[in-house]
């Protein structure tokens, strides 16, 4: 079955009350999600830790990104990409509103490198 669709279709026009996730594709070991943040952060003490890879584009917008470990939080802007390998901790600390920041979202299962 062939599947479209947009990036940019039904973006909101004001503030949302929560962040929306849309599962784009749900395969064995693969997931594809858009999410739409309208000044969404993670809340507070948490940390998003996962057991898969993570691929993310921020396709539209601008936000900030706190990895563990890390100085200072990354700034992210309209075409920029981030590979979050499996276990690192991180933080959404900024979305903007206006425009909605819209992620494209690739997990999947942790590459292992070949040891030499």
């Amino acid at each position: 079955m062939i599947r479209a669709g947009s990036l940019w279709r039904d973006l909101p026009q004001r503030p949302l009350d929560r962040e929306v996730t849309e599962v784009i594709l749900d395969r064995q070991g693969l997931r594809i999600e858009r999410i739409l943040s309208t000044g969404q952060t993670t809340l507070e003490g948490q940390w998003y830790d996962q057991d898969t890879d993570e691929w993310v584009l921020l396709a539209v917008g601008a936000a900030r990104l706190r990895i563990e470990g890390e100085h200072q939080d990354r700034a992210l802007a309209a075409g920029d990409w981030v590979l979050l390998p499996a276990g690192c901790r991180h933080q959404v600390t900024w979305t903007s509103a206006g425009p909605p920041t819209v992620w494209l979202a690739v997990r999947f299962p942790p590459i292992v490198e070949a040891k030499r």
